[in-house]
């Protein structure tokens, strides 16, 4: 898989730009604030609906624009097909899909398959957890794009179960009235219709994540040896806010098979279980304190957690780990990638390796570093490199050049 040709109307800093791409080494070189960061965002955008740099949309539109249009041309074996994403303020996105007419936004979801190495990437390792579920959940909608209405829908009813508990909560603190008892007694009585919803939902959820951190763990730990000269052990674990999955607290589930957590129906009653004891400090805080909202992936390092431990090297090392494993999961490193999880998407297939894309990634390196991974990622159908010097960019990535200054994208 690989693009072979990205337009941009009215995205970030170019009112118009138009870039044909090549299979293998595409390098995107200019000075700091050039735009070549906004051409890779663009492309990560159509594979996962999400800018690495911007947790909204709206910074996505070009300044005095009402929309912007991001459109690919994807190749994946013999066949060619165009995505195309209308980004528009204050609107829900539209999408084509070979110039046919508008679909949802995520009905594209799968067309195009990128992992991206990004500066933003170390705050997977000395970030707060938010940070870690959201790489988890971009890894399963790449995987089985089907997951992102799941996660759209717990959102949903995380905000709606949330928001009655700031209500029942304030019923009860405005005193004892006949009305006030009364909506409170409602409120309580719709919580557990919300309570059931979060439990189905978070089930699958919960499933999903661990099944995915068990087939990532063996190829982490390898990426991490190959990229820092086995500096010490990487490992990972999801920490599940469940009291009933381990005696710990928070629990730590770590290496025992993911098919462990296959069973939607117990992971279900379990997550009901643990909302019902938790619902008396739910009440008294007015927040949701069970469930995936509240999870971590957890990182060690010899034993250590990473975050606080590890030093800027190492964890630079771990990021890199994360987002290699993910790639070979995907499938673009055969020679390494892990056993196909139970719940990778059939429809996917095998061939549809993904774009790798390394966003001003060698400046935070060291030399050595930098060479570990040129010949890491070297093997990728297409690779996507911006930096701000050509000197930033190993030897071993030698390909198509493009010069960027405001505005425009040159082919040296």
């Amino acid at each position: 898989m690989y693009v072979s040709h990205l337009s941009l109307l009215d995205f970030r800093s170019y009112a118009s730009a138009d870039v044909e791409l090549e299979p293998g080494v595409n390098a995107f070189v200019g000075r700091n604030g050039r735009g070549k960061t906004n051409l890779v965002e663009a492309i990560g955008y159509v594979a996962t609906l999400g800018s690495h740099r911007v947790a909204t949309d709206a910074p996505l539109v070009r300044s005095g624009a009402e929309r912007a249009v991001v459109r690919t041309r994807i190749v994946r074996g013999d066949r060619a097909s165009t995505v195309e994403l209308e980004i528009t303020q204050g609107k829900a996105n539209r999408a084509r899909i070979n110039r046919g007419q508008p679909v949802r936004a995520r009905d594209v979801l799968g067309v195009l398959r990128t992992v991206l190495f990004a500066p933003e990437d170390l705050a997977l390792v000395k970030g707060d957890p938010d940070g870690r579920r959201r790489f988890m959940d971009q890894l399963l909608v790449l995987m089985m794009p089907r997951v992102s209405a799941v996660l759209s829908d717990y959102e949903r009813v995380l905000r709606q179960r949330s928001a009655l508990l700031k209500s029942a909560r304030s019923a009860r603190r405005s005193g004892g009235s006949a009305r006030s008892e009364s909506s409170a007694a409602a409120e309580l009585a719709t919580l557990d219709v919300w309570d059931a919803k979060l439990a189905e939902l978070g089930a699958e959820i919960l499933s999903l994540r661990v099944q995915l951190v068990h087939a990532l763990r063996p190829a982490v730990a390898a990426a991490y040896e190959q990229v820092s000269d086995a500096d010490g052990d990487a490992e990972i674990a999801y920490r599940s806010s469940l009291p009933a999955l381990s005696t710990d607290n928070p629990p730590e589930l770590s290496t025992g098979s993911g098919d462990n957590f296959s069973d939607v129906g117990s992971l279900r009653d379990l997550l009901l279980e643990a909302l019902v004891a938790a619902r008396p400090q739910e009440l008294e805080r007015g927040v949701s304190l069970v469930g995936p909202h509240r999870d971590d992936l957890v990182l060690t390092l010899g034993g250590l957690p990473a975050k606080g431990y590890a030093s800027h090297g190492e964890s630079w090392s771990f990021a890199l780990a994360l987002r290699l494993a993910s790639f070979r999961l995907l499938g673009g490193d055969p020679q390494n990638s892990a056993d196909s999880p139970t719940f990778w998407d059939p429809d996917l297939g095998t061939d549809a390796d993904p774009v790798l894309i390394l966003d001003d990634v060698f400046a935070e390196l060291d030399v050595r570093r930098r060479q570990r991974l040129a010949d890491l990622v070297l093997p990728a159908r297409q690779v996507l490199v911006t930096a701000a010097v050509p000197e930033d960019i190993p030897a071993a990535l030698d390909g198509v050049r493009f010069h960027v200054e405001p505005g425009t994208v040159t082919r040296d």
